[in-house]
């Protein structure tokens, strides 16, 4: 290993070791779990912002998840960080024959059709009979709505133009309407999640990752939001008890700044 990722092992093992840290040794793969995605959230963060410096930072802080999960392992004899990097690297290996072997591919949408097919042919997944699985169970919902889209596609259950994908959307938010008009709440949301579904099926054929657009208006939302709390404060004035009116004159202003 390179003397930084041995170092890295080195201060996780010390930690957990007797006498060590009394947080880390308490943990345990469950109890890490958020902190996994909490991190993952916050590398994505650092992506969009497109901060080289706070990318390797969160980068690290994601490495360190790694290593503490395959510490715990090691521990238990069961793997190791090399048994891990043993594995990805042989399954990197298998699934590109097209560069380890001779297999002769013309475009990524063939390596995309050869990586799945050696994938349904590997140890544990010969169980595998549906298209749709393998897709993690507890995914969040809009990711795993653009998952499962992707993975019907491939099979031909999708519109070739956006026109009807479009219209779908217009379908589905007029049935969401007639719920509200029936005041049934069950139906209500079964509908309003019927609304999503097509709105990340729309955004899935423009080619726009609907959690990074999603992502991008909220930052917009929380900055106009900001600005918007920050102007009214320096009038001496609050948004508590003001009207949707007077707000809106605020907000209209923070608008035409970006």
């Amino acid at each position: 290993m390179d003397s930084q990722i041995e170092r890295l092992v080195g201060i996780m093992r010390r930690l957990r070791a007797p006498g060590g840290c009394p947080w880390d040794r308490e943990q345990s793969h469950e109890s890490l779990l958020k902190c996994l995605i909490e991190e993952c959230y916050e590398f994505y963060e650092a992506v969009l912002e497109k901060d080289d410096a706070k990318i390797a930072e969160e980068l690290g802080d994601l490495l360190l998840q790694v290593v503490f999960h395959t510490t715990l392992g090691e521990e238990n004899g069961r793997f190791d960080l090399n048994k891990v990097a043993s594995i990805i690297s042989d399954k990197l290996e298998r699934r590109h024959p097209h560069v380890f072997g001779d297999v002769k591919v013309d475009s990524s949408a063939e390596v995309v059709t050869n990586w799945e097919k050696i994938k349904r042919g590997e140890t544990g997944n010969e169980s595998r009979k549906s298209i749709l699985d393998g897709i993690p169970v507890a995914m969040p919902a809009l990711l795993k709505a653009h998952k499962i889209q992707i993975k019907a596609a491939k099979v031909g259950f999708d519109w070739k133009e956006p026109a009807p994908v479009i219209n779908k959307v217009k379908e589905e938010i007029s049935e969401f309407e007639a719920e509200i008009a029936e005041q049934n709440l069950t139906k209500m949301k079964s509908e309003l999640g019927d609304v999503l579904f097509s709105v990340v099926n729309l955004a899935r054929h423009f080619g726009i990752d609907p959690e990074e657009a999603l992502s991008e208006t909220n930052k917009k939302f929380e900055k106009r939001f900001r600005g918007m709390e920050q102007k009214v404060s320096a009038e001496g004035k609050s948004l508590n008890g003001m009207s949707l009116e007077e707000m809106d004159y605020y907000w209209e202003a923070e608008k035409k700044k970006s």
